[in-house]
C-alpha cells in the first residue's frame, strides 16, 4: 500500500467525521456485516435483507479503500488497495457476499488501526509544535511590558520570561538568573543554568556561537527565576520551528530499503494479477471445475498474495525510529541516514569541538623545584594578565584560584615577542615567558636539562608549553592543551562494542597533538595537519559512502560530512549551518548521545529485517494454503493480522531506552569561559 496515497486521501476523510473517520467507517462495516450474518444464518429474514446489509458493509468497508485505489491507478500504479477491491467485487460476482464483506471489513479495520498506531509516532513529533506559547510579554523601550503575538516578535525585542513558563522565542539572556528545562528541544534531561551575557550585541555581531549558559530556545520551560531575553530569531526561524520542519521532511524521505520495496511492488502486483488469472484459467480449463469455484479460489489467492504487511514494514519502523530519536535530541533527516548509520563500520571524528571542548586549559604545572611552585603560578598569572595572546585568557582563568593569598604580583613593561613569547618586568625584575625557541636564543648554553626534558615530555603528550624565568631563575614549565571531553573515551569504547571497528581522528591541528588525543582515547589512527579538502580525501580512503560516518561541527567539516555515508553534527541546537549540513544532528553538545543514535539505527534496521522476513513468510505460507482450499475468511484474518503485528513490532522503537547505550558515559558540562 502507498502510504503517501493513503495520507492524501485522509485529508478528504477528515472532512466527514473528523480524524477518526476511517475507524468509524470500519466499525460501521463490522456492524452491518454482523447484521448480515445474523439475517442470513440466525433469523428467517428474506435474502434481500442479508444482501442489503452486506452491500452496506461494502460501502463502509470500501469507501476509503476505493478512494485510495482510484488515486494510485490514476498515477499508473496497481497496489494493495486495488487488489483488495478486485477480490471483493469478484466475490460478489459469484454470490459470495458474506466472504467479500468480511474481506472489506477486516481490511478497513486493519488499516484504520494501522493508521491509529502510526499516528502515535507522528503525534510524538507534532506535539513539539504545541510547546511554544502563542503570545509573549515584550518589554518596550519605555519599560512598559505588553503582550504580543509570537509571530509578531522581531529580532532585538526583549521578552520577559516569567517563572515556570515556556519561552516564546530563541534568544540570549540579558537579565535574570534561572534554570531552563531544554529536554523538548535538545533532549537534555538536566535543567541548564542560565545567566546574563556580558555584551549581547557584541556576541551576536561577532557571529560566534553563544555559550549554552546564555542562550535559550523557544518551547523550553523556565524554572523558578524571571529573565529578560533578547530575541535573536523570528518565530518561523526558531530552533524549535527548524526541528519540526526537518522532522516532517524526514518523514517523506525514504530509506534505501523502502525505495527497493516500492520498486519491487511495481513488478510484484502485475505478477500477482497474472498469477490469479492463471489460477482461474487452470481451474476452469484444466481442472474442469465450475467457474464460480475457480473464480472464488482465484480471489482468495489474490488476498493471500497482497503485500500489505510488506508495504508497511519499512515506513512504520522508520517513522517510529525518527520519532524516538527526536525525543532524545537526535535529529535524523529521513529514513536513509537513520538506516545507513546502522550499517557503518568506520567512523572519523574531527578533534576540536568534537572529541575535545575546543577550549585550551592549563593541564600541567611543573616547577623547576617544588618550593618554586607558588612563585611560578603568581609570576605567570601576572604576566599573562596583560597579554593579548589567544592562550592568555585560558591561563589567567585557570590560575586565578591557584595564586596564593598575599603573593600577588604586578607586571609592567609587557612586550610580545612574535612567535616566541612575552617579556615583562615583575616586581622590577626581568621576566620571560615563552617557548623553547625563545630561551635557546636568549640562553643557548644555560637552559637546564630538566627544563628541556620536561618540555619534551609535555610536547610528546600534545601540550603547548611555556617556560617561565624570573630574575634569571628558571621557575618551571606550564603546559596548555585543548582538553578531551571526559565522555569521549567511553563513547569510543561503546562504539566498538556496537561493531564500529575503525575509528580515526582527522584534524587540522598538528600531528603531535592529534596523536596525543588519539592515544588517550584508544583510536585506531590520527591524521593531523589536514585542510578541509584533505579531510575529504581521508574520508574517501576510509570508504567514503560505503559505510563511513563523519562526526564534526557541521561548519568547517561540511565537505567531509557530505562525502561520508552519514554526516553527524555536534551541538546543532546552536548552529543553523550544522542542521542544514548534517544527515544526523546531535541537538545538544553531548557526544555521549552518539552511541544511542548508532544503537537506535541498528535496532531500526533489525526491526525492518524482522518485518520484511515475517511479511514474506506470511505470503509464502498463505498462497499455497489458499490453493489447497483455505477459505477467504481465515486468509483475510491472517493477512490483516500480519499487518498489525508488523506495525506493533515497529512501534517498539518508541520505547527504545538510552540506558544500556549510555551506560558508563557521563556528560561533562562544557568548561566555563568566565
Amino acid at each position: 500500500m502507498s502510504t503517501e496515497a493513503r495520507a492524501s486521501e485522509h485529508g478528504h476523510g477528515a472532512a466527514l467525521l473528523g480524524e477518526r473517520s476511517e475507524l468509524i467507517f470500519a466499525i460501521a462495516s463490522g456492524v452491518t456485516y454482523a447484521g448480515g450474518m445474523t439475517a442470513k444464518y440466525l433469523v428467517s429474514a428474506p435474502e434481500w435483507v442479508a444482501i442489503a446489509l452486506f452491500a452496506a458493509t461494502y460501502f463502509f468497508g470500501g469507501y476509503f479503500t476505493i478512494r485510495t485505489a482510484i488515486s494510485t491507478v490514476r498515477r499508473g500504479r496497481f497496489e494493495v488497495d486495488f487488489l483488495m477491491l478486485v477480490a471483493a467485487v469478484g466475490a460478489a460476482m459469484v454470490g459470495k457476499w458474506a466472504e467479500g464483506s468480511v474481506l472489506l471489513f477486516l481490511f478497513s479495520l486493519g488499516h484504520a488501526l494501522e493508521e491509529y498506531a502510526m499516528g502515535r509516532a507522528q503525534r510524538s513529533i507534532e506535539a513539539l509544535a504545541e510547546l511554544a506559547p502563542a503570545t509573549a510579554l515584550v518589554r518596550a523601550s519605555d519599560g512598559v511590558v505588553r503582550e504580543v503575538e509570537v509571530n509578531d516578535l522581531a529580532i532585538g525585542d526583549v521578552v520577559v520570561v516569567l517563572p515556570n513558563s515556556r519561552l516564546a522565542a530563541d534568544g540570549v539572556v540579558v537579565d535574570g538568573v534561572s534554570s531552563v528545562d531544554e529536554s523538548s528541544v535538545t533532549g537534555e534531561s538536566i535543567p541548564v543554568e542560565k545567566a546574563p551575557i556580558a555584551d549581547a550585541a557584541a556576541a551576536l555581531a561577532s557571529g560566534t556561537a553563544v555559550p549554552e549558559s546564555h542562550r535559550v530556545f523557544a518551547g523550553t520551560m523556565n524554572g523558578a527565576g524571571a529573565m529578560d531575553v533578547l530575541v535573536t530569531s523570528r518565530a518561523g526561524d526558531s530552533m524549535l520551528a527548524r526541528v519540526i520542519t526537518m522532522v516532517r521532511e524526514a518523514d517523506t524521505q525514504k530509506s534505501p530499503t523502502q525505495r527497493f520495496i516500492d520498486r519491487f511492488q511495481l513488478f510484484y502486483v502485475p505478477v500477482v494479477l497474472a498469477g490469479v488469472l492463471g489460477v482461474l484459467a487452470f481451474g476452469v480449463f484444466a481442472a474442469a471445475e465450475p467457474f464460480a469455484d475457480s473464480f472464488y479460489r482465484a480471489m482468495v489467492v489474490l488476498v493471500a498474495a497482497s503485500p500489505c504487511a510488506l508495504a508497511i514494514a519499512t515506513p512504520s519502523a522508520v517513522l517510529a525510529g525518527i520519532a524516538r530519536a527526536a525525543q532524545a535530541g537526535v535529529l535524523a533527516k529521513g529514513g536513509g541516514p537513520l538506516e545507513t548509520l546502522g550499517r557503518v563500520r568506520s567512523m572519523a571524528f574531527d578533534k576540536t569541538g568534537t572529541l575535545t571542548w575546543g577550549q585550551p586549559k592549563v593541564t600541567d604545572i611543573v616547577p623547576a623545584r617544588p618550593e618554586l611552585r607558588d612563585e611560578l603560578i603568581s609570576t605567570l598569572f601576572a604576566v599573562e594578565s596583560y597579554s593579548d595572546h589567544p592562550l592568555a585568557g585560558a591561563i589567567t582563568r585557570d590560575l586565578a584560584l591557584l595564586v596564593p593569598a598575599g603573593s600577588e604580583r604586578t607586571a609592567t613593561s609587557v612586550n610580545s615577542v612574535t612567535g616566541r613569547g612575552i617579556t615583562a618586568l615583575v616586581d622590577g625584575h626581568t621576566t620571560e615567558v615563552g617557548n623553547r625557541t625563545m630561551f635557546f636564543e636568549l640562553d643557548p648554553e644555560g637552559v637546564p636539562s630538566e627544563i628541556v626534558q620536561t618540555v619534551d615530555e609535555l610536547h610528546e603528550r600534545g601540550r603547548t608549553t611555556m617556560i617561565v624565568r624570573h630574575a634569571g631563575v628558571y621557575l618551571g614549565v606550564v603546559g596548555v592543551m585543548d582538553i578531551p571531553r571526559a565522555e569521549a573515551a567511553p563513547v569510543v569504547a561503546r562504539l566498538r562494542e556496537l561493531g564500529i571497528d575503525d575509528i580515526v581522528l582527522i584534524s587540522g591541528d598538528n600531528q603531535r597533538v592529534a596523536d596525543a588525543v588519539a592515544a588517550d582515547m584508544g583510536l585506531n589512527a590520527a591524521h593531523g595537519g589536514l585542510l578541509p579538502e584533505d579531510k575529504v580525501t581521508m574520508i574517501g580512503k576510509l570508504g567514503g559512502r560505503n559505510g563511513t560516518a563523519m562526526v564534526g561541527d557541521g561548519v568547517n567539516d561540511a565537505p567531509a560530512m557530505v562525502n561520508a555515508s552519514v554526516g553527524i553534527a555536534m551541538g546543532a541546537s546552536g548552529s543553523a549551518v550544522a542542521l542544514e549540513t548534517a544527515d544526523i544532528a546531535l541537538m545538544v553538545d553531548d557526544i555521549g548521545r552518539l552511541p544511542f543514535a548508532v544503537a537506535l539505527s541498528r535496532r531500526t534496521a533489525r526491526i525492518i529485517r524482522q518485518n520484511l522476513t515475517f511479511s514474506l513468510l506470511i505470503v509464502l505460507a498463505l498462497v499455497p494454503a489458499t490453493l489447497l482450499g483455505l477459505p477467504i475468511g481465515p486468509a483475510v484474518f491472517i493477512h490483516e493480522g500480519s499487518t498489525l503485528l508488523v506495525v506493533a513490532n515497529a512501534l517498539r522503537l518508541l520505547r527504545f531506552a538510552r540506558g544500556a547505550e549510555h551506560e558508563g558515559i557521563t556528560h561533562e558540562p562544557r568548561p566555563s569561559t568566565a
